[in-house]
Formats: structure tokens, sequence, C-alpha cells
């Protein structure tokens, strides 16, 4: 009764969205990725792929969750010769991060719509043997199809955010069922573990495995970062504004010219989170006075980039290896109450790590950062000043990025956890 409902109201938003979804699609190509995969139509050469092989088949919804999918997908395959990780996003960029990562070996595809009869069709493509979701990718319909065909479910990397978890309490009658379902639960941390159990999950399937993005990796030094590297100033001192949100580029940029004055030889990348963004964000660098510096139409030849230029960074997957240049870094989604994003990817280099107040989404990785002088939190009003003293006190800078360091590599390992869990798990199922 309760999938009934839950999909008949799932039918609902999508028949009433319809007219919005069509004039998105009919203006923007972002919308139309994946439709006929999503509407069930089996892309070209997945059947292939898994024919006659065994299959996993991993969920990662967007950029974050592919990112932290990364070493486990590369583990697993060595752990199981032979074995094809088919990896599913819901996102475009999450789906152009995939391929780039994973490569030939793991087919990757969108995941259809969360109807019964859409998810059959996969299920009988691929024939996995384990079902991994990331985090909170918890698709009632998918678990439900699984769990009829014996399919093992496990949720990696799991996690139950601030702002979700009353959500979850208020309907916990109608997720407890669901959670029941799942065979395997791997928490971030004791606190999550002990969320899920509060929602529903089963005490005894829930273990702590650690955070999979302290195991996160830049692929090498990516042919951006290459670029970046041989057109900007030797003596720059390189401010990378990662993940940025709605609100934070006009912070960033009402604060920098303070910063230059401050230090010249300063200068700025701004990565926005979403690449919808990316033209509206060009319009904010213009509208402060500054050239703006697309780094997807940057060439060997280009001159090097002097104080009135900002870089935007319009490209996917480049990020986490462009924080290698940085002298600071600033992690978005933190000066606006969007609860953050992963301080890890910079602190791995020994870049000082630098993010406003709200980063609820890593309160456990900030904090323990916080606590060991890792990590530098500012109000919107104190920005300049922050990026200042970093750019000026290197002493202080370097013992920062020092102590992230450290503590990226003190909490690695939640990927061996991991796989450890998952082959355990199909080695109960299949016996």
């Amino acid at each position: 009764m309760i999938l009934a409902i839950y999909s008949a109201l799932l039918a609902a938003v999508l028949l009433l969205g319809a007219p919005w979804w069509l004039a998105r699609m009919a203006t923007s190509g972002r919308y139309r990725a994946g439709l006929a995969s999503r509407l069930g139509l089996i892309p070209n050469g997945l059947r292939e792929a898994a024919a006659g092989r065994r299959v996993i088949w991993l969920h990662a919804v967007s950029v974050g969750e592919a990112m932290a999918a990364t070493e486990l997908v590369r583990e697993l395959r060595r752990a199981l010769p032979g074995c094809v990780v088919a990896v599913s996003t819901t996102t475009e960029t999450g789906q152009r991060l995939a391929r780039e990562r994973f490569g030939a070996e793991s087919p990757v595809f969108y995941l259809p719509l969360d109807f019964a009869f859409l998810v059959r069709r996969y299920l009988d493509a691929l024939q996995p043997e384990l079902l991994v979701l990331m985090e909170s990718e918890l698709w009632p319909n998918l678990m439900d199809t699984c769990f009829r065909r014996g399919i093992p479910v496990a949720v990696v990397n799991a996690r139950v955010s601030d702002r979700s978890l009353p959500r979850y309490l208020r309907l916990r009658a109608l997720w407890r069922p669901i959670l029941q379902k799942v065979s395997l639960f791997l928490a971030q941390s004791d606190e999550n573990a002990a969320r899920l159990v509060q929602i529903g999950a089963p005490e005894d399937r829930v273990r702590v495995s650690g955070n999979l993005k302290f195991d996160v990796k830049a692929a090498g030094e990516s042919s951006m970062t290459a670029l970046l590297r041989t057109i900007l100033p030797a003596e720059s001192k390189i401010v990378v504004a990662g993940s940025t949100l709605d609100g934070e580029e006009k912070m960033l940029l009402e604060a920098w010219p303070h910063v230059l004055e401050a230090e010249p030889q300063a200068r700025l990348i701004v990565a926005p989170r979403r690449p919808e963004r990316f033209e509206a964000v060009s319009a904010l660098v213009e509208a402060a006075g500054f050239d703006v510096i697309r780094a997807s139409t940057l060439k060997v030849q280009s001159n090097h980039i002097g104080q009135e230029g900002v870089i935007l960074l319009d490209t996917i997957g480049d990020l986490a290896s462009v924080y290698s240049l940085a002298t600071i870094a600033f992690v978005g989604g933190s000066l606006v109450q969007a609860g953050g994003h992963n301080p890890l990817e910079p602190a791995r280099f020994g870049v000082p790590v630098m993010m406003g107040g709200s980063f609820e989404n890593f309160r456990e990785i900030v904090e323990t950062m916080r606590g060991a002088e890792a990590i530098l939190t500012v109000k919107p009003t104190g920005l300049a000043e922050a990026m200042i003293e970093l750019l000026q006190k290197e002493d202080r800078a370097t013992t920062i990025g020092r102590n992230g360091q450290k503590i990226f590599a003190e909490q690695a390992g939640a990927t061996a956890r991991t796989v450890e869990s998952l082959l355990r798990l199909l080695h109960r199922t299949s016996a």
C-alpha cells in the first residue's frame, strides 16, 4: 500500500509538472539529457557490457557522490576480477564526471524514474548481484524490487543530514518498512549510524565504515591544471573558490579589491557548483569591474593573467585537481545556508582551507579540522580580512595546510572497510 501511494504521488508530480518540464526541455539540453534512459530505454551497450558477467550496480546521484565513489569502484573491480561495476547517476554533470572517472570498464547510465516497471527493465538487463546506493539515495521502488528478487541492497557512505532528519522522523512509519529491505547500511560516522536507526533502519544492519570522501583523490593532474600552471604568473598567490553557490560570488567579488590592495600578486579562480550558473557568474565578474577569463577558452598561447582578471572555471571535473594550485582555498556552499561542500578536496594537497559558517553537510569533518587548527571558518563580513591573513601570514597558512593534510591521511581507509563489508555481504547472500 505504501509503495502504491508513493508511485501514485510520483506520477501525479510528473503529470502536474509536465508543462514546466516540457518548457525546460525545449530550452535546455540539461533537461533533455538521458530522457530516454530515464523512461526505461536501455542504453546501447549496457546489455552487452553486462552479458555473461558478474554485475554490481552502484548509484551515485551527482558529482559529489561520483567523486566519493571513485576509489570504491576501483577497489571493487580489483577485488572482483571480471566483475562489471555499472554506475548510474541522476544529473548530467554526475554523468560526465562518472564517464571520465570510471572509463570504459564501468558502463555509465542514467537512473530510471522510480517506477517498478522501469526498474524491472534495468534489473533484467543488468542482473546485478548487488545494488549499492551512495549516501542518502533511498529509492523505494528500486529497493523494493531488488528485495523481491533477492538482490541485496547496501547503502554506503550513508548519512542523514540535519535538514532531512526532521522529515524522516515525521514519516518514520512510512520509511521503516522500506528501510527494512536494505541488507546493510555503512554509515559515515557514529552520529549518522544513530540517526539511521532512529528513522527506522534495523540496528543489526547498521555499521560505521567512515567517510569515503576522506579517500577522494584527484585523478592525476588534469590538463586544465597544467594549462593554468603555465599561464598564471610564477609569483601569483592563488585563491581558488570552489563549489560556490548563488550569493557567494558576489561576496567574494566585493572582498576581492581589498585583497588585491593588500596583495597585488593575488589571483582569483572561481568554480561555481552548478554549470547552469556559469553565465550568471560571468556577468557578476564583469559587473564588479574585472575581466572574465573563461577556463574553457584558455589556450597555451594565452597571455599571463593580470590583476584585472578573474578566472571562471567553467569546466566539469577539474576542480579537485585545480585545488593543487591554490595558495589558499575557499570552499563554497558555506557563506549561504546550504550546508557546505567538502573541505577535504583542497586539504589533501596541504592547502589551507577556509569556509563560511554553514557546514552542516560536513559538520563532523569540519569540527575535526577546527579542533586541529586545520581550517578557518569566517563570516561574510570577515572574508577579505581572512584571505589577506592567510596570504600574508605564511607560517599560519602553512600550519593550517599541514594540519589539514594530516587529518586527511589519518582518516583515510573508509574505502577498504567498505569493500570488505560489501564482499562479506556478497559471500553471505550467495552462500
